[in-house]
């Protein structure tokens, strides 16, 4: 069978809808964001006026928050479900797995000997070193941010519990942790995801849910394979999806990573001046 036209699914819709809503979050908060760090200048009162003024930008900040909070929460409850715990620890590990194991470890080795051009290139399966870091990422980076978030959500309330150094000090963290987060967003993931060679002009996965059958062979060598062994490999095939839903797919990418661009460069600039004057 030729692998011409097909593709092969790589997430479920729900998969997808969840991540979706992350990027709307996100990008909602790195917004707002900036609002807050940056009101008192001329773009940043802008885009404070684009939220009906800080103050709306700063509530709609606290309560995309919380969502995300809550988002994480139901997401840990859905990870401890699918635990097949009568096999546990062991049914944590395994390729289909987004733990961490030592064949990634020996992965990002080989891949960096690879980049160099001084070993062939690593085969992966169904999950490859970056896109578990980039997953695992998230958890670090939400837990900082959020826990730091909680304290800011009313200073005043969490004074009456620690000193008030202390909160100075969680709005730093706070600050830091949220542009260490958008600086690694809007520049490696969106390179990573979207404009390697493998993936330019643009990596869709996670909006139709699927990879052309060549990328997959490509870039996940391992898990076809496996899957051809194991008979699953036809069940998971499928048509490449209608061209004008991939048109909204490449529409609304592009203004997602537009708009994370701009917030980058918005940042740089007037942090920059912020310096110098």
């Amino acid at each position: 069978m030729t692998d011409q036209g097909l593709r092969i699914r790589r997430f479920t819709v729900a998969q997808r809808l969840w991540h979706f809503g992350l990027i709307l979050l996100f990008m909602t908060m790195s917004v707002t964001g900036f609002v807050w760090m940056f009101v008192e200048t001329e773009p940043g009162k802008w885009l404070a006026g684009l939220f009906g003024g800080y103050q709306n930008a700063l509530w709609i900040h606290r309560i995309s928050g919380l969502i995300f909070l809550a988002g994480f929460a139901a997401h840990i409850l859905y990870l401890l479900a699918c635990v097949d715990w009568k096999r546990f620890p062991r049914s944590l590990l395994g390729p289909e797995t987004i733990v961490f194991q030592w064949v990634d470890v020996k992965g990002f080795f080989r891949h960096l000997l690879w980049i160099f051009g001084l070993a062939r290139r690593p085969r992966f399966d169904k999950w490859n070193w970056w896109e578990k870091f980039d997953y695992w990422a998230v958890w670090w980076g939400l837990i900082i941010v959020g826990l730091t978030g909680l304290i800011l959500y009313d200073p005043v309330l969490s004074s009456d519990y620690m000193p008030g150094w202390l909160v100075n000090v969680a709005l730093w963290i706070h600050r830091i942790e949220a542009v260490l987060a958008m600086g690694h967003i809007f520049t490696v993931h969106f390179f990573v995801e979207h404009f390697r060679p493998a993936s330019f002009p643009f990596g869709a996965a996670m909006f139709d849910g699927t990879l052309t059958m060549e990328d997959a062979r490509e870039e996940h060598a391992a898990w076809v394979e496996r899957l051809e062994r194991e008979g699953k490999l036809a069940a998971l095939t499928v048509k490449e999806p209608p061209v004008p839903l991939r048109i909204l797919y490449f529409g609304v990418g592009y203004a997602l990573i537009g708009l994370g661009l701009f917030l980058l460069v918005f940042a740089l600039v007037n942090i920059w001046s912020l310096t110098i004057f």
